[in-house]
């Protein structure tokens, strides 16, 4: 099976060549916002009937900036946006003196009377209490401003506010909220979300440059050659993990744009530039990543790139490290051995407690499809033990089940796997294989442990088809790829992927194949070897040929 052509392993963007990005005309956050903008003038129309939204957003000051602006340009009340985690300056305060005299400070929430007030969400989480209180507000009752002395109690602090509530956070913040208060989800609160990219194509291209640009201008930041553009709209499909989509971030835009000026000296930003602030960002970022290649090519982690053995693969995973700003891929080197049972497989990961939900649902997945293309009659005599070797922490995901499988039918046939391809993929019970996750990650930590053993040009990885539209590769892999020293093969079925890594077909008319081949030695079991000793098995096991 062929490999696939380079152009499918990075976007592909058409754009204008010789368009700089201030020739495109600015656009405006919202006009790339239409959920947004749609749910804000319906809660400005619907007045106190709607007195709470939650927008799920990045949780930044840039970002409830860019609302304020949208929600000030709809009404002509005030709005006001507040970064105060301190519940004093939300709800007020008091204080008694030693000579019983009461000095007050009005809060934001009695400020903007008929008005709107923007909060993030974490000032509630900080100070569940304001919670209360803003519902209580917003249901017309009276709350009390907050007693920050040890005088006394002053019972005529209380008001009331017809204040209009906008919560800005993150999803995990929203949902923390609704567990501290179920009524803050009721039905009498507005909800939308800030969408996070945008497709790119033909019609939104122009509005997207446009943004960037805006973002651009108001940063102070240079202008952008076309092929800056190019590279960084490349940048952002690998943000969002797909091809044809970008982000909408204006934080991450600032941040890769004010790194490239950097590079560039603050004069028009071109591809290197990109590129060099791309390179600056991922060596700040490249400590674990090196240090676990490093374990590779020491020989203290086990990983092979040439060679072939029967009943091991090379998987691809995702390494999620508590405060690492970046996933990171990592080869994993799947075995598996056969054993006189019950036809039993045990998933190893799953016994120590080291294996997830989503794996144990893959493992079993896999072993029912395994079980339906050989059509038994009864269970397999014999059992099989699959695991992560030198793994030493929680495995999770389905991601692994093609790779599993090829270790198991592989132990199972004799016939033996290429050591220099990699496998990722789900599997489902009719043998298809279907999209996962880190792709570009999962490749790229691969391929890195191939340069520096040495490419051959047979090295790769196997893919499923339906994940070629989530490629962004680096572009070292890209120009790997486009001079076939590296490869990538994608495929739709388990059919198409263990011929690739065997040699071998999986089942079809010829005697020659891995069914056939697994159905003899089932066949031989049944007849003879059960009738062997345990030393006459052993003794033609080690004195096989």
């Amino acid at each position: 099976m062929k490999s696939i052509d380079w152009r499918l392993a990075t976007p592909q963007h058409d754009i204008d060549s010789s368009r700089r990005l201030f020739q495109y005309t600015e656009t405006p956050f919202i006009a790339l916002q239409p959920r947004l903008a749609a749910t804000l003038k319906r809660f400005v129309v619907l007045g106190q009937k709607a007195p709470l939204l939650a927008i799920n957003s990045s949780d930044t000051v840039l970002s409830r900036k860019e609302i304020t602006s949208v929600l000030s340009s709809l009404t002509e009340l005030p709005v006001l946006h507040s970064e105060t985690l301190a519940a004093e300056e939300l709800l007020g305060s008091y204080i008694v003196t030693s000579s019983g005299e009461v000095q007050s400070t009005i809060g934001l929430l009695e400020q903007q009377h008929n008005g709107y007030l923007l909060i993030s969400a974490n000032a509630l989480l900080v100070q569940p209490t304001t919670l209360l209180a803003i519902r209580s507000l917003l249901a017309g009752e009276a709350v009390s401003r907050i007693n920050t002395s040890k005088m006394g109690y002053a019972p005529d602090q209380r008001f009331t506010s017809s204040v209009r509530v906008v919560v800005v956070g993150d999803r995990s913040q929203l949902a923390d909220l609704d567990y501290l208060d179920p009524a803050f989800s009721s039905s009498h609160t507005m909800y939308t979300e800030v969408e996070m990219d945008v497709r790119i194509d033909a019609t939104t291209v122009a509005a997207y440059l446009g943004y960037v640009a805006s973002v651009a201008h108001s940063g102070g930041l240079p202008d952008m050659s076309a092929g800056a553009i190019y590279h960084f709209l490349t940048a952002g499909a690998r943000v969002c993990e797909e091809q044809h989509f970008v982000p909408l971030s204006s934080s991450w835009i600032q941040s890769l744009l004010i790194e490239a000026s950097i590079e560039s000296s603050s004069d028009c930003i071109e591809s290197k530039h990109i590129d060099a602030a791309l390179d600056a960002r991922y060596y700040r970022e490249s400590y674990l990543p090196n240090r676990a290649l490093d374990d590779i090519l020491d020989g203290q982690v086990l990983i092979q790139t040439e060679g072939k053995q029967v009943g091991q693969v090379n998987g691809l995973t995702v390494v999620d490290m508590p405060g690492h700003p970046v996933s990171y891929g990592e080869p994993a080197r799947i075995s598996c051995v056969i054993h006189f049972g019950d036809g039993d497989v045990s998933d190893v990961e799953r016994k120590a407690e080291l294996g997830g939900n989503l794996h144990a649902k893959g493992m079993m997945i896999m072993q029912a499809f395994l079980s339906s293309a050989l059509d038994l009659d009864e269970p397999l005599p014999y059992s099989a033990s699959i695991v992560f070797e030198q793994s030493y922490s929680e495995v999770d995901g389905d991601s692994a089940s093609l790779a599993e499988l090829c270790a198991f039918v592989s132990a199972l046939s004799g016939y033996e796997i290429k050591q220099n391809i990699a496998v990722t993929g789900a599997v489902d019970q009719f043998g298809r294989v279907q999209a996962v996750g880190g792709l570009n990650e999962k490749i790229e930590g691969f391929f890195y442990v191939c340069a520096h053993q040495g490419l051959t040009g047979e090295q790769g990885v196997i893919l499923p088809k339906s994940n070629l539209r989530h490629l962004s590769l680096h572009k070292d892999v890209v120009e790997a790829i486009k001079q076939g020293k590296f490869h990538i093969w994608s495929v739709e079925d388990v059919h198409q992927a263990l011929p690739i890594i065997t040699g071998q077909q999986f089942s079809g008319d010829c005697e020659d194949t891995i069914l056939n081949k697994i159905a003899e030695r089932i066949d031989r079991l049944n007849q003879h070897d059960l009738g062997e000793s345990l030393l006459e098995r052993l003794k033609r096991t080690l004195f096989r040929d």
